[in-house]
């Protein structure tokens, strides 16, 4: 799959400064006025401490659910 032009410029100059570093990047464009660009990095570290933050929010939630639905 080729990289779009603007994205090539940030894959080639790019250089990760961690070792298992995950890296992506998109580029949308609506006609001819309106481009979305974007790029992203992430270590797997980071994954996991996303993932036990929305697990602490959804029981957090759950939690004050129930507690509303007892009175």
């Amino acid at each position: 799959m080729a990289v779009p032009a603007p994205l090539a410029d940030i894959e080639s100059s790019y250089v990760p400064t961690h070792p298992e570093e995950i890296h992506g990047g998109y580029d949308i464009r609506v006609g001819n006025f309106i481009r979305l660009q974007g790029t992203g990095r992430i270590t797997p570290a980071g994954l996991v401490c996303g993932g036990i933050c929305a697990a602490t929010v959804l029981l957090a939630t759950a939690v004050l659910v129930r507690a509303a639905r007892g009175r």
